[in-house]
């Protein structure tokens, strides 16, 4: 079985927030593949279905970005789910804007939710990592994440947020390099070639 997990906030307040593409990107897998409806527990919302013809659980949680291991920790203990097979989706400042990357383990590089998931279930869990770009000033990044989106931003998140569900299969097969391959060319399709021209 794995263990699905969007970070966010919680709250209409922060429904369209950089921070919260996690849920976004959740929210998508839910739509996108037939899961069942979210129901509250955990400390969180979770929905399940089958991915790449496993079990999946997804889940939510709704104790604040900078608390969700909590959450986390809770349903992988009642599951007996191992790090490993935990994925967890969250924004990151440091790539540009609909970049993704992927690893397994490391630490928190700044980021709370990370940092609360360390701290509940360890470092061995999958990171999926969506970028939301920096705003170029350290002051100015908790106006930036806890901000929504702009108008400007919809084309790549909407080819974004479509990519990763449409593809999230491959992490659960764990094929993180196919993942990160097809999600940039959804969200960076290459130029159409011209047509050749016909010889007279």
């Amino acid at each position: 079985m794995h263990l699905i997990v969007g970070l966010g906030n919680p709250g209409s307040k922060y429904q369209g927030n950089r921070h919260n593409i996690g849920f976004m990107a959740v929210d998508e897998i839910v739509r996108r593949h037939g899961f069942s409806p979210w129901r509250k527990r955990f400390q969180g919302e979770t929905s399940d279905g089958v991915l790449a013809g496993e079990k999946v659980l997804i889940l939510k949680p709704l104790t604040y970005m900078n608390e969700s291991g909590r959450s986390v920790g809770e349903a992988m203990r009642f599951f007996n789910i191992d790090p490993a097979q935990v994925i967890v989706l969250y924004d990151e400042l440091d790539l540009e804007p609909g970049k993704t990357r992927v690893k397994l383990g490391g630490g928190a590089a700044g980021h709370n939710g990370i940092r609360s998931m360390i701290a509940h279930a360890g470092p061995h869990f999958v990171r999926v990592r969506l970028g939301i770009g920096h705003p170029g000033d350290r002051h100015l990044v908790q106006p930036h994440v806890l901000s929504d989106f702009a108008k400007s931003d919809k084309a790549w998140l909407e080819a974004l947020l479509q990519a990763v569900a449409d593809n999230i299969d491959l992490l659960v097969k764990g094929e993180e390099g196919s993942f990160q391959n097809k999600v940039h060319l959804a969200v960076n399709p290459p130029p159409e070639k011209p047509a050749k021209k016909a010889e007279s």
